[in-house]
């Protein structure tokens, strides 16, 4: 039976305060995917099947509306994310796929160059889960680091791929020295895994219920202010447990595609004035901020 650590803090949660004084720190990324879809025109055997609608193109034949609906977010929705963050001064970490960069670096430069953290995000936004080989997945995250440091002028030092890593993602990004991995959707803080035979990886956990993503499931938000008022209501009760003393972490997860349109990005801009408006209760930082916190407060010796 797979071991799996259903415990965690179990309770006793370390006590800090995050660099402000605050106890809830909050997370804000954007994920910066488009061009590293599925895609049957550059050579995939399938395109990308979640999207607006369901694609009625068949199987092994190019998918134009799908690449389209990827597009916008890199031609329109990226711009009126970035000012919406210059206007609330928030600060934010991009998940970037390296092929995305790799085919638009001057959008990826401008990002970084407005003072967001780059961060690993797979070369390809495909579960790393599916990697055959060690070899394989680490000539892709090398490729990745490389392209984006190239590009931006920064060295990554996070990482979160789509869906699940593979057995050996954590050992690679510990070889490679990475400061946290993000695959954890299972706390409120971060937390060492400290698995035996490589050296401790912090996770900073990120989130599926706080993100756009569920605009594009059945069961998720169909009308901006729904997740506007889901994110009050989880800044609601995570002030409260800070208040008695409990350190939190909220994630805020966003995709270019998804809230970069006009109807959607009501929900980006209204939560994005929510933060400012309550920033004097806050920690609001990038991942590798939080990582480098965390680590100062709770050193990875047991």
């Amino acid at each position: 039976m797979t071991h799996r650590d259903l415990e965690g803090y179990a309770g006793a949660w370390p006590d800090f305060t995050w660099p402000n004084g605050r106890r809830l720190a909050i997370s804000v990324v954007i994920n910066f995917e488009e061009g590293a879809e599925l895609q049957v025109g550059d050579g995939d055997a399938r395109s990308e099947s979640m999207g607006e609608v369901m694609s009625i193109v068949p199987a092994g034949k190019r998918d134009q509306g799908q690449e389209q609906i990827f597009g916008y977010g890199t031609r329109a929705g990226l711009w009126r994310m970035l000012d919406a963050l210059d206007d609330s001064a928030i600060r934010s970490t991009i998940f970037f796929c390296g092929r995305a960069v790799e085919r638009s670096p001057a959008l990826a430069k401008a990002v970084v160059a407005r003072g967001h953290e780059p961060a690993v995000h797979g070369w390809r936004w495909r579960p790393h889960a599916d990697y055959e080989t060690a070899e394989a997945e680490a000539a892709d995250i090398d490729a990745c680091v490389a392209t984006i440091t190239a590009a931006t002028g920064v060295t990554p030092v996070g990482f979160f791929c789509r869906g699940g890593e593979s057995p050996w993602t954590r050992e690679l990004l510990a070889q490679r020295g990475f400061l946290y991995t993000s695959n954890g959707f299972d706390d409120d803080l971060p937390y060492w895994d400290r698995a035996p035979g490589r050296p401790p990886l912090l996770v900073v956990p990120y989130a599926l219920d706080s993100n756009d993503m569920k605009f594009f499931h059945p069961n998720g938000f169909v009308r901006s202010r729904e997740m506007v008022e889901y994110v009050t209501d989880a800044l609601d009760v995570l002030e409260a447990e800070a208040a008695r003393g409990l350190p939190r972490l909220l994630n805020l997860g966003f995709h270019l595609r998804i809230v970069g349109r006009p109807a959607r990005f009501a929900a980006f801009r209204d939560i994005m004035c929510l933060l400012a408006a309550r920033r004097d209760r806050l920690w609001i930082a990038g991942r590798a901020e939080i990582a480098r916190a965390f680590i100062a407060a709770v050193p990875e010796s047991p």
